[in-house]
């Protein structure tokens, strides 16, 4: 059973569900959550269906199907909602009673997390942060082989911060479409020398590793990254888990078909927003069981998905904050952008900065980005716009 909170208001995402729902046109206008509740046995949707229409809340459910599983659909405000879970709660369906209580406390407190290093500082995420991008690889998709060199590596990772970056992300392999492995022991090669003279420059510079292997995840945090950022989420390499576990280490986990080397090659989704969080929110789960629970989600983007995935992610990136843990978001000179708009590389700037922007007016927490400068932008609009009483130097 799967609990998500729709962003229905959409136009087209109405049309898809009401598709499924066959939900009341006129129902578009109104100023309603919607929160779908996936694969609930019949006997618990009917007694769900009870409980909802004497809270004079809305209810839809899908056909009937061979496994005795239905969605539902239900519609109403988050106070209804939380008197709707108390009064489950109070029958006996503790698991939904709790479900749909924490979903809800999630996505109304997403505001007030924040990241706890293992230092103990706190990165504040009242605003969306940037994370600057320094990959020192050879095969990057951006900007493969342009700071192979140790010392321009260590003077732009400096520079980023110099800018504004809260983070910065140094990858050691490329996961660009088609992408090979390298070993442990050259990843090593190419990362440690630069975490070790960033932090040569100022120790406190907070620094992330793009790694999916765990000796280089350990290896770098024993050099003074405070961060890992890891596209498997932890599955291509079992030793990653207790590496986290061990250094009470953030842990970026993303969503991804396939591997770098196939993720690209016909991916589909039926729902592409419900399967993303689903798999997410079952690898949340299985890591707090695990004892991780300073965790951090990235849908993605680019990574298995097709050109509308992308932007369907961004639409609807608020419905991620039912998940209860911080978004990232990488949305950089990526291709989607330069297949709809037939842009090279090199044109995807002013492309990119507004989709940062969107993507932070609907909950990314951090910006991973290879323009520092125009995340910053980004993100101080957008402070202005949701927080008025700043006061401007106008």
């Amino acid at each position: 059973m799967k609990i998500q909170i729709i962003d229905l208001f959409h136009h087209q995402v109405f049309n898809k569900y009401s598709a499924k729902y066959n939900v009341f046109r006129e129902l578009y206008e109104q100023d309603l959550i919607a929160l779908e509740i996936r694969d609930i046995s019949i006997k618990l949707a009917n007694k769900l269906k009870k409980i909802v229409l004497t809270n004079k809340v809305i209810c839809y459910t899908t056909p009937l199907s061979e496994e005795d599983f239905v969605d539902l659909l239900v519609l109403g405000s988050f106070s209804i909602f939380k008197e709707v879970a108390k009064e489950i709660l109070s029958v006996g369906n503790e698991d939904l009673g709790y479900k749909i209580t924490k979903v809800i406390k999630n996505f109304s407190e997403y505001d007030s997390l924040g990241i706890s290093l293992n230092d103990g500082r706190v990165l504040s995420l009242k605003r969306s942060s940037v994370m600057g991008i320094l990959n020192v690889t050879p095969d990057s998709f951006s900007d493969g082989g342009k700071y192979l060199s140790e010392k321009e590596a260590i003077e732009f990772g400096i520079e980023m911060h110099k800018q504004g970056a809260a983070m910065i992300d140094v990858g050691g392999e490329s996961s660009r479409p088609g992408a090979e492995d390298i070993s442990p022991e050259e990843e090593l090669k190419r990362i440690i020398p630069v975490v070790k003279g960033i932090l040569a420059y100022d120790k406190n510079i907070v620094l992330s590793i793009d790694t999916k292997k765990a000796l280089v995840a350990e290896e770098s945090i024993k050099a003074g990254a405070k961060i890992i950022n890891d596209i498997s989420s932890g599955r291509f390499d079992p030793a990653m888990i207790e590496v986290i576990k061990k250094y009470n280490t953030p842990f970026i986990i993303m969503h991804m078909k396939g591997t770098p080397k196939n993720m690209q090659e016909n991916p589909f989704y039926n729902e592409v927003v419900s399967e993303i969080y689903d798999f997410l929110s079952d690898r949340i789960s299985q890591l707090k069981k695990l004892g991780i629970k300073n965790l951090i989600i990235d849908p993605g983007i680019g990574f298995g998905k097709r050109v509308s995935d992308n932007f369907e992610i961004i639409k609807r990136l608020n419905e991620f904050k039912g998940i209860g843990v911080p978004i990232l978001i990488g949305v950089s000179r990526k291709s989607f952008l330069g297949k709809s708009f037939n842009l090279d590389i090199s044109e995807r700037e002013n492309h990119s900065l507004a989709a940062e922007l969107i993507a932070a007016k609907n909950g990314a927490k951090i910006i991973r980005t290879h323009s520092v400068q125009n995340a910053l932008i980004a993100s101080d609009v957008l402070n202005c716009i949701q927080n008025p009483e700043i006061t401007l130097n106008v």
